[in-house]
């Protein structure tokens, strides 16, 4: 099931002879969810073949777990100040966290 991107998205892929770059902003959609190896997302922009766009990633459970630790070994680089941001992470992080170990999260 897509839902609205909440905010904004910028995705590159860089080939020795080739550079490719595009946004997904509030008007795209995206879709994440498990599989039996790992995480699939999905950012989708609708439109005219001028505009339509989309990126379909995988990422294996164990990269995934990786990323995430990568994450909060450098969040000290977000601004203190920045409490919109931390909360959204954090309640994000918490459910995650619920969902894993088999409790209802919010």
């Amino acid at each position: 099931m897509t839902k609205p991107i909440p905010d904004k998205a910028e995705v590159a892929l860089e080939y020795p002879d080739k550079f490719y770059i595009g946004t997904f902003e509030r008007s795209a959609r995206f879709d994440a969810h498990l599989d039996a190896t790992g995480i699939s997302l999905v950012l989708d922009r609708a439109g005219d073949a001028d505009t339509r766009k989309s990126v379909h990633m995988h990422l294996n459970y164990h990269l995934f777990a990786a990323i995430l630790r990568d994450l909060a070994s450098t969040i000290a680089a977000m601004p203190a100040g920045d409490v919109a941001h931390r909360e959204a992470l954090s309640g994000a992080a918490e459910a995650l966290h619920h969902a894993l170990a088999g409790q209802n999260s919010a």
